[in-house]
């Protein structure tokens, strides 16, 4: 069954739960201080940030100290206090990146301006967006940015939460933490107790960001008492994580994951002997560990990818995640987010989950002939036997029949795009929704942008700055009235599912939670709709290939 909502734009301005979302205006970022700019006074010290048309602003916000040296690999340190005022107008806490892999060049200014400020192991900072320093107990909101745990940073104009602060009064927090090999070394079956929880430092800070934001986001407006984790990509797999960990219990009562749903993190086993491939590339003993925490972190990072290629891959290729992400360790992550069953240590934290229609168009766009549409079908079926379960003619087939007009490259993103991402979200809201006990809801966002001729498709990660209502920021939207109206019915969804647990708003058709009987899925479209097992012949042909 389908439920359609048509609103014009007329009608859609004048809905009263978006009244202060009818003008997306663009905002002017003049971040030098004035006597008038806000002075917050946190557990660390006092913190002076900027006012932007009505929306108090803070950036570069430290919530730990610096990671290097002694600190490397370690559980996150408080920052020392500070007297006076310190500024919080710039941007800080860029970390350590690992390689993200190749960019078609064309492609490369499609999410923005980058973050410029130099990478540095100082990175445990966030930056915080809020409608008013009052007592109002507004919705908290806390994003984690994508990557993979290896790349990637909170600093980015399309991650900007102006826009999202006022025209919903929430308080928007975005996180930079540790990534890569700094954050996720597994060295406990190396060094013993004094590495313990190395291979997850970088949860640890994800940890030390909530507990931040329990002790200080009421003096910024803010209710700690109803805190929303989000993020996309590997921000999505960092909200899985934090679901699974036991101490952040109670720091945050609602999640939203977006193109990133983790079901399997890294095993003790493989990362432990990741960390000892390590060794081995760097030409050290398990005597010298201490040394790690001395060497220039770009030598550690350069050895990544011979360790990797060293240990080989998963034996859980199609649900397993991150190398030199979190590990699961029994203790800072007792067991794995959604395998096998969801995990019962956030049992009762409300779940919205889901990604966009061609997440893999991005990633596949360096190559000349998926660019173009030429791969054959005899390509095509190459490219498809590792992931069709020993049998390509029946994927084939299967695609061919419900894509009659689509084009081989076409078929192959979309191929990729269910095998990998949709079957992941799928899965988490089968399990959670298996748990029973707290709801889960399941989205796809299926608008396709017309740059570069529509061959991006609905791509990986374009429905960030739709989130954020910054799609003026970036290059992937044509940024006409449509992509807009879009913008604005998602920020309205998410925040309302942050308000009140559950998404429903005058914005979209009614979304009933996930089940095993429906299947309610909320499309994101040019129209919004809601339906009920959405893609069933393609779910049922990966849940066959898999065997889940």
């Amino acid at each position: 069954m389908t439920t359609m909502l048509r609103l014009d734009r007329r009608r859609f301005l004048v809905q009263s739960a978006l009244a202060g979302a009818a003008v997306l205006v663009p905002r002017r970022h003049a971040w030098a201080a004035g006597p008038s700019d806000p002075v917050v006074d946190t557990t660390s010290g006092k913190i002076r940030g900027a006012a932007v048309d009505g929306i108090n602003a803070f950036k570069g916000v430290p919530y730990g100290a610096s990671t290097a040296g002694a600190n490397r690999f370690m559980p996150p340190q408080k920052p020392a206090p500070w007297g006076g005022v310190r500024e919080a107008l710039d941007w800080a806490g860029h970390a350590p990146q690992a390689f993200a892999g190749q960019r078609r060049p064309e492609v490369a200014a499609l999410s923005g301006t980058p973050d410029k400020v130099p990478v540095s192991e100082d990175c445990l900072t966030l930056n915080l967006w809020t409608p008013g320093l009052d007592a109002t107990k507004r919705p908290v909101m806390v994003w984690y940015h994508g990557g993979g745990f290896g790349y990637g940073s909170a600093n980015s104009p399309r991650l900007d939460g102006t826009n999202l602060a006022a025209h919903h009064d929430v308080v928007v927090v975005t996180v930079n933490q540790r990534l890569n090999i700094l954050g996720h070394m597994h060295l406990a079956e190396l060094g013993g107790a004094a590495f313990a929880q190395s291979g997850n430092a970088g949860a640890l800070d994800m940890l030390a960001s909530l507990q931040w934001v329990r002790d200080n986001i009421a003096r910024f407006g803010g209710d700690p008492g109803n805190v929303t984790i989000f993020g996309q990509s590997g921000g999505g797999g960092k909200v899985s994580t934090l679901l699974a960990m036991p101490a952040a219990r109670g720091l945050f009562h609602r999640a939203i994951v977006m193109s990133g749903s983790a079901i399997r993190l890294t095993d003790r086993e493989r990362a432990a002997k990741l960390a000892e491939a390590v060794l081995g590339e760097l030409g050290l003993k398990r005597t010298q560990l201490d040394e790690l925490q001395m060497l220039p972190f770009k030598r550690l990072i350069a050895a990544i990818g011979p360790a990797v290629k060293k240990v080989g891959p998963s034996s859980s290729p199609l649900f397993d995640r991150y190398d030199f992400g979190p590990v699961v360790d029994g203790a800072v992550l007792p067991g794995h987010p959604f395998d096998p069953a969801a995990t019962a240590v956030s049992a009762d934290v409300p779940v919205l989950v889901g990604g966009v229609k061609d997440e893999m168009a991005i990633y596949l766009a360096p190559e000349n002939k998926i660019w173009e549409r030429t791969l054959t079908e005899d390509e095509l079926r190459a490219r498809v036997v590792p992931v069709a379960g020993g049998n390509p003619d029946r994927l084939m087939e299967t695609y061919r029949r419900l894509f009659p007009g689509a084009t081989p490259s076409d078929r192959l993103i979309t191929i990729l795009t269910d095998s990998n991402h949709r079957l992941r979200s799928i899965t988490l809201a089968e399990r959670k929704a298996a748990l029973g006990r707290a709801p889960v809801w399941l989205y796809s966002f299926d608008w396709e942008t017309p740059v570069f001729g529509g061959k991006l498709k609905a791509f990986h990660a374009l429905d960030v700055p739709f989130v954020f209502e910054t799609i003026d920021a970036v290059g992937s939207t044509d940024r006409g009235e449509v992509a807009h109206d879009l913008s604005r019915r998602i920020a309205a969804t998410w925040t309302a599912f942050a308000r009140n647990g559950k998404p429903d708003n005058p914005a979209i058709p009614h979304w009933a939670p996930y089940t095993a009987s429906a299947r309610a899925t909320l499309v994101l479209d040019r129209e919004c709709r809601v339906e009920n097992d959405y893609g069933r012949e393609a779910r049922l042909f990966w849940k066959d290939v898999t065997g889940t």
